[in-house]
C-alpha cells in the first residue's frame, strides 16, 4: 500500500500583468490554507469561517478576521470572494488565507481563482 502524506500541498506560479504570482494550497484536517503572494511572503493572514447561523444553505455567509497584518476593507472583500468557492468545494471547511498582492484589482480575481483551482488539494 502506498504511503499517503498527512498534509497535501500543491503550488503554482504565473506572471500576471508582469508580476510573478505564487499560489500555495495546503489541506489540513480542519481547514484549508492558501497563500496568494506577489512578494514571496505570507503577508496578511485572514481567517475565513462559514457562519453556522445561516439558515439558507444556498447562500452561505462567511466571517472574516484578520489575524496578522493590515485590517483593511479590501482585504475582507478579497478574502470572502476567494473563500466562498474554496470553502464550498471543500465541504464548508474554514479557510486560512495569506494575502500579499501588489495588484489587488478585480480583473486579477478570476486569474487568481483559476490558479487556486489548478492546485486544488481538497
Amino acid at each position: 500500500m502506498a504511503h499517503q502524506p498527512f498534509i497535501k500541498t500543491r503550488q503554482t506560479e504565473k506572471t500576471i500583468n508582469g508580476i510573478s504570482t505564487q499560489v500555495v494550497c495546503t489541506e489540513f484536517s480542519n481547514y484549508i490554507f492558501i497563500v496568494l503572494t506577489q512578494y514571496g511572503k505570507i503577508g496578511t493572514l485572514v481567517s475565513i469561517t462559514p457562519d453556522a447561523r445561516c439558515s439558507d444553505i444556498s447562500t452561505p455567509m462567511f466571517t472574516t478576521k484578520v489575524l496578522l497584518g493590515k485590517d483593511e476593507a479590501l482585504t475582507h472583500v478579497y478574502a470572502k470572494n476567494i473563500a466562498t468557492f474554496v470553502s464550498q468545494e471543500a465541504g464548508n471547511r474554514p479557510v486560512l488565507l495569506g494575502l500579499a498582492l501588489k495588484d489587488c484589482s478585480a480583473e486579477n480575481m478570476k486569474t487568481l481563482k483559476d490558479m487556486i483551482k489548478s492546485c486544488q488539494v481538497w
